[in-house]
């Protein structure tokens, strides 16, 4: 088999919300859930999220990082991690980056795999977006945002994007790229199976 025929395709969705007002609230989850800003930067903390959360979707990009490179990142402004409890027990997070003058992204939202189907996903993502719509109440020093935005894949879970979209988010481009055929999901830690 050549590379070429090796190779495989990627679809990416991008979505955006132009106007806070578009949120779509979902139903609470028959469990309470508290959803609380980590304000001190915690490479470690924020680690374990992205591979507990992506290991089994192929988040990768980040798994190279170093700790410097974790803390610089999580200790720019505008940078915040949300996290969801039930019963004191992580069942998701939110990464939003405000770092571009009005606009802030939503760079990473999921859920650990235990939590996957109990109603937790809408609740979570519709707070992950009134934050992100109330960032500069957090940093004055931030523009107010024109718009909240993201992007999943193919690779992501087959509910990630009707998510979005029911939370009213627009997808409002689309891209297809050639990439390697992705190996096993590499878990939550080096050489676990994701479940």
């Amino acid at each position: 088999m050549t590379a070429e025929a090796s190779r495989t395709h990627l679809t990416t969705w991008y979505f955006e919300m132009r106007d806070p007002a578009e949120l779509a609230p979902a139903r609470p989850p028959a469990d309470p859930v508290e959803f609380v800003r980590a304000q001190t930067p915690s490479p470690e903390f924020s680690r374990f999220l992205y591979t507990a959360v992506g290991g089994r979707w192929q988040w990768i990009d980040r798994l190279g990082w170093t700790w410097a490179q974790w803390h610089e990142y999580l200790s720019r402004d505008g940078v915040e991690t949300w996290v969801g409890y039930v019963r004191g027990t992580p069942v998701g997070y939110a990464e939003l980056d405000g770092g571009v003058p009005g606009e802030v992204e939503l760079a990473y939202f999921g859920l650990l795999p235990a939590f996957i189907g109990g109603g937790f996903g809408g609740h979570l993502l519709a707070a992950a977006i009134e934050r992100a719509w109330a960032i500069h109440d957090r940093w004055p020093v931030i523009e107010a945002p024109q718009r909240v935005w993201g992007h999943t894949c193919d690779k992501d879970s087959p509910v990630a994007l009707g998510n979005y979209r029911s939370r009213g988010f627009t997808v409002y481009r689309t891209g297809t790229t050639e990439t390697e055929p992705p190996g096993p999901p590499p878990g939550p830690w080096p050489g676990a199976e994701a479940p």
